[in-house]
């Protein structure tokens, strides 16, 4: 006799009291795998995300949070700016022994919810990703002197249907009351998938981001648009620019990696009252440390106990039908099953249940990760799917199974004891 065949045989013959213990721990077990799922992809992007081929991000005094995820991850709003004149200062001035590569951006604009950049050449050129070179999968990077170029993210070409030639205006702020600027940017090229908030970033030639008449400070705004009208574009003077921020990798310094350079350089720039510098790894494990991974433990408790509880209900049903097994369980006995035999049945069953339960929680799960995959990348940058796993996970099954033998010794234990005399003569 297929010992097997009578677990599952047994599971049938419960009907929906085995498929309510099923269903609720396929619910925790889907928790607790979009709990460790979503948190660890999510941690891992933001960590890796946080040194795009820099180390540093200098920007306006405030908030140090704020200011890396405006400037990195594009999800808080824009921060003030810093005058044109310390951008220099980094590449040419004072700062300059620490700095081996420095990249300027202006933040403000969007097109399409999506978060306009406007910056050098050198933000696609000189900077990276994971160790990676930006891939164009269409077109080119806009050259300094094409004052109106732009390169898309791969997920803003995909979403907006915008290809190589085609025009675009980004707007000012968002949402009803959003200012459409007159002035039309060209996509030049197409980013190849990266896996970073860059994807969803349009990347403009900071020389016309200057020259959108709402954006100058060297003209009044009529004489801007005028000019505008006329065709007139002339680069705005230097000392009449700002900048959101810059992006800097300290320089390496007789062959010592560039981050030694970095703590001078910080101490240097947030000594003085013009801007301040961060570093965006440090800025990302403190929010984590202090925010993300607390909320992650007191979930991951709670989707625990969900599991534990549906062990439980476990115990309950097989436990309560134990008494109308009885009889089944003595003709086993009677056809020559050992006690140990009937109480491995029970066990395999509590096991079963539990694994059935936890698989399809498993694959629910990673189903529910991947269908709110748009709305996690849309708030935070981040593409996950239904197939990102972690380390985590493969304690999983593990766990059921222990948790589903301790659940099933009690009704084990009570088949084990099972009189065959009386319960034959109970029910003839």
């Amino acid at each position: 006799m297929n010992k097997w065949k009578i677990a599952w045989r047994s599971i049938q013959q419960r009907g929906l009291a085995s498929t309510l213990t099923g269903f609720s721990m396929a619910l925790g077990v889907m928790l607790v795998v979009a709990v460790l799922v979503l948190h660890g992809v999510i941690t891992n992007s933001f960590m890796n995300n946080s040194s795009l081929g820099y180390n540093i991000v200098v920007g306006a005094k405030g908030g140090r949070l704020d200011l890396v995820l405006n400037t990195v991850y594009y999800l808080a709003r824009p921060v003030e700016n810093i005058p044109y004149s310390f951008y220099q200062e980094l590449t040419e001035g004072k700062y300059k022994q620490y700095v081996g590569t420095a990249i300027p951006i202006c933040l403000g604009d969007t097109y399409q919810d999506f978060r306009v950049v406007g910056t050098s050449p050198g933000f696609l050129e000189e900077l990276g990703y994971g160790g990676n070179k930006y891939v164009f999968a269409d077109g080119r990077n806009f050259k300094a002197d094409e004052f109106f170029g732009a390169v898309l993210g791969a997920t803003v070409a995909r979403e907006t249907g915008l290809k190589v030639g085609d025009t675009f205006q980004p707007s000012h702020s968002g949402g009803p009351e959003a200012v459409i600027h007159n002035e039309k940017f060209t996509v030049l090229g197409i980013l190849a998938p990266t896996g970073t908030p860059n994807d969803r970033a349009v990347i403009i030639n900071m020389e016309g981001f200057y020259l959108i008449p709402e954006h100058r400070t060297d003209i009044d705004l009529a004489t801007a648009k005028q000019l505008a009208a006329e065709g007139k574009f002339e680069p705005v003077p230097l000392d009449k620019r700002e900048v959101t921020a810059v992006l800097v990798l300290t320089a390496s310094f007789a062959g010592a990696p560039p981050e030694l350079m970095a703590p001078p350089l910080i101490k240097s720039i947030n000594e003085g009252n013009v801007a301040q510098a961060v570093t965006p790894i440090r800025e990302m494990a403190t929010l984590f440390t202090t925010f993300v991974d607390p909320l992650r433990i007191i979930l991951l408790v709670l989707t625990v106990m969900i599991v534990i509880v549906s062990g439980i209900g476990i115990l309950v049903s097989i436990y309560n039908s134990m008494s109308e097994r009885q009889h089944e369980i003595a003709v086993m006995r009677a056809l020559g099953a050992g006690r140990q035999t009937v109480m491995l049945l029970v066990l395999m069953e509590s096991i079963l249940l539990s694994l059935a339960g936890g698989l399809a929680g498993w694959v629910v799960g990673h189903g529910l990760i991947a269908l709110l995959s748009p709305w996690i990348a849309a708030q935070t940058g981040v593409s996950v799917g239904f197939f990102q796993f972690v380390g985590y996970e493969l304690v999983i099954i593990p766990g059921l199974i222990l948790l589903a033998t301790l659940v099933g010794y009690l009704p084990a234990l009570a088949a084990y004891r099972t009189d065959v005399a009386k319960a034959l003569q109970a029910t003839p």
